[in-house]
């Protein structure tokens, strides 16, 4: 009995004597937020620019505001942040900053709604914001060069569409309003197919959908 005890105690001994100085390394996964995020900014964009094109009038913003707080804007920082987590430093910073610019729009556009901040002051700011939205879209376009060619799509017609804003809003010309409006549908149905073919290619397996990914 003594003896079996011993024999056991030994055989425990030369076992953890093995695992000493051996790394164990812990591996966490988690699922890809890219389709997330990318739904996210297209359905927002979407309902935006359905008031941009003249398709709805301007008055009924307000179904967009609640949506850009809380998909367009809390579900895409939520994204980038999870980006962070799988090590992809450019859809971190792409989910990441336009979650920040739809609280933000959403937030100037309330304030504004409400008298909070001045309507003459929030229109002779737009321009700039645009046009600062339009140079951050346009080099992370060049990104985009490098993943694929659906991103290349979203990205350049994204820029296309800041620009067209700040310019129809510097001129007030409706037209060019009306335009941009419809090269936001154009950016959010490109979104939302990125978004579409991500879901349907994890959920099968195999490409069913192509992304034109870039071969590295």
């Amino acid at each position: 009995m003594a003896n079996d005890i011993e024999a056991k105690l030994e055989a425990l001994k030369r076992e953890v004597e093995g695992l000493k100085g051996k790394a164990i390394t812990v591996t966490e996964t988690i699922a890809n937020p890219a389709p997330l995020g990318l739904a996210a900014f297209g359905l927002t964009t979407l309902l935006l620019n359905v008031v941009n094109a003249k398709i709805i009038n301007a008055s009924d913003i307000g179904m967009v505001l609640p949506v850009g707080l809380f998909y367009g804007g809390l579900a895409q920082l939520l994204a980038g942040m999870w980006e962070f987590k799988k090590n992809n430093t450019f859809g971190a910073t792409a989910f990441t900053s336009f979650g920040a610019f739809w609280l933000a729009f959403a937030v100037m556009k309330i304030l504004q709604i409400n008298g909070a901040l001045p309507a003459t002051s929030a229109e002779a700011g737009m321009t700039v914001f645009l046009i600062g939205w339009g140079i951050f879209t346009t080099y992370m376009f060049v990104g985009t060069m490098r993943i694929s060619v659906a991103l290349m799509v979203v990205f350049a017609s994204l820029a296309i569409l800041f620009y067209l804003l700040a310019l129809g809003d510097h001129t007030g010309n409706s037209t060019i309003q009306k335009s941009a409006g419809y090269v936001g549908l154009f950016t959010a149905g490109a979104a939302l197919y990125a978004s579409f073919a991500l879901i349907v290619n994890d959920t099968w397996g195999k490409d069913l959908l192509p992304l034109g990914v870039v071969k590295k």
